[in-house]
Parts: structure tokens; sequence; C-alpha cells
């Protein structure tokens, strides 16, 4: 089964947990054994069990690369957009990166799905089924209608010629209010979540009749010229020959704090007290202090370097408009190295906890405007500074003036403090060097 998973968007409902690098698929959140996992885990973990042999495609940003090594490892397939484009280029750019780098023939079936739902084990069997549907070739386009739970406002509605499990469409209706979506249920409406399958041919002669390129390295070279138009409007609209396949297992879209705490497993995550007073209440608490919440009910509280939620579960749906006024450093990110998290920031320094994964290492790069000081904190490793490898250890030091080339190797998992010194701290005082042997 070859699927793409849609990996877009900040998060921003999920703030202070996700930013503007760390979107919200990316949060670990859910209990797996003794550990905590992203949505992105989970869906990885769930597919592969579903069919081990299953080739994975992420669709996504740059700014999403380094967190997509850094919890799924490197195996993974990544199509990178240069630039936002709507989902019609992302799915054209990621089909042709199927079919030209990593050989897929056109003959063959591809599935595209969100990457982070909340769902369980069945729903990867209906992506099978949809995937098998579609090698049928009975249909260009085969589309997973949900069975409704409720009349949500929230999703497009498929319309299905018959009630059998596999039928042809009738219409589709954009997303309506309440009472439209009732009388909708009532014809035998299926949620439309944006899960489909085709064979990669279809899309790839779609693809050519809107956009003049040769494969897969043109298009990604021209990418920042292409319409920004959805998959839907571009392709979905105007075919005839499409097909819905029923699901009717648990989906959740996890987009807001109210729907996402309906997912946890726990009450609270991290250094938390609550009293027997609270009700419906979930603490998320990222923060090296405890969070104690008392007589509290239907409330969400989430502490993070990134700033501190509390709210109405219901209210938390309508957080974005405030976020959105926020400017200010980011304070926690993932790599694909490992992670960083700034635990101060000052007029004319930088203050980090950085963790380095077993095995890995920074880019070798050097900045033009600030000094940096390490100081191992655990674990060992090495250092390159200016073209000189030495070795660390537990307490201690190095020091590397402005100008100066620099990466350190991670041994053991190697725990760091950072601290950046000088009169212009931004991101872009940064230079790459190569690794001359």
């Amino acid at each position: 089964m070859n699927l793409i998973l849609l990996s877009g968007g900040s998060g921003k409902r999920l703030w202070p947990l996700s930013n503007d690098i760390r979107s919200k698929q990316f949060i670990k959140l859910f209990k797996n054994q003794d550990d905590y996992e992203s949505m992105v885990q989970r869906v990885y973990r769930q597919i592969k069990k579903a069919d081990a042999d299953a080739v994975v495609t992420i669709a996504t940003s740059r700014s999403q690369v380094s967190a997509i090594h850094n919890q799924l490892g490197d195996s993974v397939g990544i199509s990178v957009e240069p630039c936002r484009r709507d989902t019609f280029p992302a799915i054209a750019l990621a089909t042709a990166y199927l079919h030209d780098v990593q050989g897929v023939s056109a003959d063959e079936s591809v599935v595209v799905c969100p990457v982070d739902p909340y769902v369980n084990d069945d729903y990867f069997e209906c992506l099978k089924a949809l995937c098998e549907q579609a090698d049928k070739g009975e249909a260009n386009l085969v589309l997973m209608g949900i069975q409704p739970t409720y009349p949500s406002e929230k999703y497009g509605y498929i319309i299905p010629k018959t009630d059998e499990r596999v039928s042809y469409v009738s219409t589709f209706k954009e997303k309506p209010d309440v009472k439209t979506a009732e009388s909708y249920i009532a014809e035998g409406a299926l949620w439309n979540g944006g899960v489909f399958a085709y064979k990669i041919g279809y899309v790839l002669s779609k693809a050519h009749e809107l956009i003049d390129f040769k494969d897969y390295y043109d298009l990604f070279a021209k990418y920042d010229t292409l319409t920004k138009i959805s998959f839907d409007y571009a392709v979905v609209e105007k075919e005839s020959r499409i097909q819905v396949l029923r699901f009717a297992g648990e989906w959740k879209d996890i987009g807001t704090w109210n729907t996402l705490t309906e997912a946890m497993d726990e009450q609270s995550i991290g250094d938390v007290m609550m009293n027997d007073s609270c009700e419906n209440v979930h603490v998320i608490n990222e923060l090296g202090v405890p969070v104690l919440a008392m007589g509290l009910k239907d409330v969400v509280i989430s502490a993070s370097s990134d700033g501190i939620l509390v709210s109405d579960k219901e209210s938390s749906s309508y957080i974005k408009p405030f976020v959105d006024k926020i400017d200010r450093q980011i304070m926690f990110a993932e790599k694909s190295w490992g992670s960083f998290r700034v635990i101060s920031v000052e007029e004319e320094s930088l203050v980090i906890n950085v963790t380095l994964n077993k095995g890995h290492f920074m880019n070798y790069h050097s900045h033009q405007h600030r000094d940096e000081v390490w100081v191992v904190v655990s674990g060992s490793g090495r250092t390159l500074i200016d073209g000189v490898y030495g070795s660390i250890n537990v307490g201690d030091v190095v020091k590397m003036k402005a100008g100066c080339k620099h990466t350190v190797f991670a041994d053991t998992q190697l725990k760091l403090v950072e601290v950046q010194l000088g009169k212009d701290i931004t991101v872009h005082d940064k230079t790459k060097h190569a690794i001359k042997e």
C-alpha cells in the first residue's frame, strides 16, 4: 500500500504547545505503553501494524522536516513543498515524487489522508480496502465516506447513490449549518474527511492538464509559480467517475483543545496536582514547576515555554485570533538531531537547553554576530571546532567566538546548556559549512 500523508499547518488552536515550528501533530500527548507519542507517531505506527510493507510519503513544508525525521527516523519518504500552494499542488508534487523519484508505477494506487486523525486500527483496514477498490479501476477516484455521529458544521458531505458499502457518488455538499446537516444525514450523507485513493497515472495526467511541467524536478523548481487551489476544486468536483467507500468506525479530527482532551488517556501530563473537586479538567504541563488546579470544572490548562493557557473547554476552540497577536521568540523546537528549549531571553543573551540524540550531530556552522558557550550537563560526545576534533564529557565548558566554525557529535544522548552572547542574536545569523575529511 502506498500512502501520502498530508502534514501542514501550525495548529495554533493548540497553543501554547503548538507554534509556527511545532505543529499539533508533533505534540506527544498520547499514551503508548510507558511513554507518550505524537499524532504522527501514532498514525505511522498504526499504518505499519496494518501493513508492514506500506510505503509512506509525507507531504509537508520545510519547517516540519526536522521534526518528522526526529520522530519517525529517516526511512519515511518526504515530499517537501517549497512554499504553501494548497492541496492540489501538494498532492501533485507528492504523486510525481512517488513516480519519478521512488519509481512507483503509474498503474499503482495511492491513498491520500491527513496525518493527524485520531482513529483505531479499523480505519487502516479501511484504507487498505480503499486502495484495493482503486486498483479495480471502476472509478478514477475512491473516497472514504465517514458515517456521521452528529450533524457537524465542520465537514463537507458526500451523498452516495446507494446504501451499499461501495457506491457511486450522487453529489457533494459544502459545509452546512446544523439544520441543513441534519437533512443531509437523513438522505444518507457521509462526512468527507479528505481521504481518497487513485491510480498514480490519473493524478499525473490531471496535473499535466493544469500545469506545464516535465517531471517531479521541473515541478519542484517552478512550485512557487503555481496557482493555489484545493484538490477538491481542481479534481474532485470535475470528476464524474467517483465512488465512495463507507467507514463507520471511530474518527476524530483533533484540531482544538476541546476535541484533543476527549482523546487523552489521562487527566494530566507533567508535574500536576488536582484536588477532588475538579471535574472534567485536563492539565498538560511542560514546565519544570508544579501546576495546582482546585475546584475547576470543564477546564483545560496547558503550560509550556511559549505561554500558559487557562480556558473553559468550549471557549478553547476560539483562541486562534488571540494567538495570532502573539509575536515572540520560538521557545521550543524539534530538530533532526534532537530538540532545544529556550529558558532565558535577554537583550544581548539567550540561554537554551539542548538535547542531542545518540549518534546525531548539528550542522557544521558559524555565526558572525555572537559568541557561544556550551556546558555539558549529561552524556558524552565530540566537538569539531575550526577543523579540530575534541572530546567532551559532563562538566566540560566549550567556548566559541563569533566566526568560529563548530558542531557537536553525540556519542550518547547529550544534554548541553548553550549560552549565546551578542548584540544581534537572530536565527538568520547562521552559515553552514561542509566538514572536510
